[in-house]
């Protein structure tokens, strides 16, 4: 992780937070494996390799990787299955650890955030009311053209709270999202291990960090 004067360095600028949705805010990883494994069963995939690509990434990417001989049309079949099979799983999502007290924390701030999600609307939606939470702005696999890594889901997150992409935290637990948080040019904080500007246990972690950083001039 990075030493507290360099977090105190990187976090100054900070005009707003985008944050990734499942497995960042919003825990559903038991849900997001369970609709892979019974995907995986009806189109004859192995699912653990499913598994090892598909967090992070639209489901027409990661079913494209999966299944390269499927035409486009196959392909859109094969995601609306993957996420009819999301929709109603809900029983075990919640809000990760942390994130009602970093969400708090950035009301007091001042500071302006969003989700952005390789989730259609529905689910999305779902998924953050199960876990308690509303998004004042949301971008989802359904507003861009092209999903993560391609940066444009968090570029169109920044311009639409007003907010240079230079000034925008990306928070994330994937490779994926990190590239695309990367490549819009953005800092980056990364759960679960992976490579950040900023490597964080929870989102508690960085609620404390925002708020023990002196606000920029």
């Amino acid at each position: 992780m990075s030493d507290s004067g360099s977090v105190s360095v990187e976090l100054a600028g900070t005009g707003a937070v985008l944050f990734d949705m499942d497995g960042t805010l919003v825990d559903s990883d038991a849900a997001v494996e369970r609709a892979w494994e019974r995907w995986s069963a009806e189109y004859g995939v192995d699912p653990r390799t499913a598994l090892a690509i598909a967090h992070g990434s639209p489901a027409d990417r990661t079913i494209r990787r999966l299944l390269p001989a499927l035409d486009d049309s196959a392909v859109a079949t094969a995601a609306a299955r993957q996420l009819a099979l999301q929709y109603d799983d809900l029983s075990d999502v919640t809000a990760t650890p942390g994130a009602h007290e970093l969400l708090n924390a950035l009301a007091r701030l001042g500071l302006p955030w969003a989700v952005v999600t390789s989730a259609d609307t529905r689910l999305a939606e779902a998924r953050l009311g199960a876990a308690g939470i509303k998004a004042p702005v949301l971008v989802t696999v359904e507003d861009v053209s092209v999903g993560k890594p391609d940066p444009e889901g968090y570029l169109r997150a920044a311009a639409l709270l007003g907010v240079p992409v230079a000034r925008c935290l990306v928070v994330e637990d994937a490779e994926v999202g990190l590239r695309a948080g990367r490549a819009a040019g953005a800092m980056t904080a990364a759960l679960k291990g992976l490579d950040g500007d900023l490597r964080l246990h929870d989102l508690a972690q960085l609620a404390h960090q925002l708020e023990s950083t002196p606000t920029a001039p």
